[in-house]
């Protein structure tokens, strides 16, 4: 009677461990599938400034957006990436880009004076550097700006037309002085403060701030510089490099640049657009 009652629970230990077993295995095998297809989605991880409308900025229900981020969203869909909008110290930019925390430097990035320091996408926006005074100012031409305080963003084209472009050498030099900011919507802050006299600034970032101020601002006809903007990789990463590329190109050819482009009119970025130069 032992014999067989010992016999009986043995069996049903024996049958417990078995469909333990197979529970686990198919516990593990659903793990290591999901696991398969979450690797098998990449990241693409775009490193952008989130002050830096109309390219990229925060909305007010805190969502990241921009001209640049809807292109690199589409870019992503098309290629089979999971699209990362990573926000950046502007000024750290090349740390994120060279330690892999980011893939690429995408909002509205200037080549100009950087051309050996990063692997380039062909242009696809001409941009150029203003000058923005406050409405009421006695300030109407760069002139004007000798005594004066003028701001631009630190690790910016804005910084560098003033302080590395020759042409712009004297022109600095009558400063009262130049400051630097982390960003944009600091050196509007200050200058409709009137701490600061005059921000340079990027075109589009200019009428974004000129359409949305109530007329608080005003632009100068003189330009500081021209540039052209691109997607910067790390030196030497030509392969993804390519395949942005590529993207880009059937998507300028089918009108989803320009159709995102029409989405930021007021920014003046239709007419900016350079893309059409560079694609065959």
């Amino acid at each position: 009677m032992k014999k067989s009652f010992l016999v009986k629970f043995s069996f049903i230990v024996l049958i417990i461990m078995i469909l333990t077993s197979c529970g686990k295995k198919v516990e593990n095998s659903e793990t290591l599938q999901n696991e398969q297809n979450e690797a098998s989605t990449k990241k693409f991880v775009v490193g952008f400034d989130a002050e830096y409308p109309p390219y990229g900025y925060i909305t007010e229900d805190g969502s990241y957006a921009g001209f640049d981020l809807d292109i690199a969203k589409e870019f992503c869909s098309r290629a089979g990436y999971e699209f990362v909008a990573q926000p950046i110290d502007w000024d750290s930019k090349d740390l994120e880009l060279n330690s892999g925390n980011i893939d690429c430097i995408w909002n509205g990035f200037t080549i100009t004076g950087r051309e050996d320091d990063y692997t380039w996408t062909f242009p696809y926006v001409d941009n150029s550097i203003v000058f923005i005074v406050n409405a009421d100012s006695d300030i109407y031409t760069k002139d004007d700006l000798s005594g004066k305080i003028v701001m631009a963003q630190a690790g910016s084209t804005g910084l560098t037309a003033l302080t590395e472009d020759e042409n712009n050498k004297d022109l600095l030099s009558t400063f009262a002085s130049l400051e630097q900011t982390p960003d944009y919507n600091s050196a509007f802050m200050n200058l409709e403060a009137g701490s600061i006299d005059c921000v340079s600034v990027d075109i589009g970032v200019a009428k974004y701030k000129l359409s949305n101020s109530d007329g608080k601002f005003r632009q100068l006809d003189d330009i500081v510089s021209k540039e052209q903007y691109a997607v910067g990789f790390k030196k030497g990463n030509t392969k993804l490099r390519n395949e942005v590329e590529k993207i880009l190109s059937d998507m300028w050819k089918d009108g989803t640049i320009s159709k995102i482009a029409n989405k930021y009119v007021d920014y003046a970025l239709p007419s900016m657009l350079c893309i059409g130069d560079y694609v065959e």
